[in-house]
C-alpha cells in the first residue's frame, strides 16, 4: 500500500473557499481511484493557520498513476479546481508518496 500525501499552502482568509473545495473533491477523488483516508485542515488553536492536509491510499504505484489521469480528466475535478483559483485562495500543494509502517502492538 501506498500513501499520497498532500500539503496545502493557502490564503487563511480563503479557508471557506478551501474548505469548499476540499468537500467536493471527495467523489472525483473516489471515482478516480484514490481512497480517502482524510483531510485535515488548520485551527487556531496552535501551529500555521494556512496549511492543510489530505492523504490517500493507493495499492500500488500503477494505481497512483492511473488515479493522476483519471482525476485530471474527471468534469467536477476541473470545475472544483477552476472554482478555487477563482476563490483567490492561492493553493499551492506538495505531493509526497510516503509508505506506512504497520501496527505491530
Amino acid at each position: 500500500m501506498l500513501t499520497l500525501c498532500i500539503r496545502y499552502t493557502f490564503n487563511s482568509e480563503k479557508i471557506s473557499a478551501f474548505k469548499t473545495y476540499v468537500e467536493a473533491e471527495q467523489q472525483p477523488i473516489s471515482r478516480s481511484g484514490g481512497r480517502r483516508i482524510e483531510y485535515f485542515l488548520p485551527t487556531d488553536y496552535a501551529g500555521p493557520t494556512n496549511e492543510a492536509m489530505g492523504i490517500i491510499d493507493f495499492p500500488t504505484l500503477a494505481e497512483y498513476e492511473r488515479y493522476r489521469t483519471a482525476l485530471a480528466n474527471d468534469p467536477d475535478h476541473k470545475r472544483n479546481f477552476a472554482q478555487l483559483e477563482k476563490s483567490g485562495a492561492n493553493v499551492t500543494m506538495s505531493r509526497s508518496i510516503i509508505q506506512r509502517i504497520p501496527d505491530v502492538g
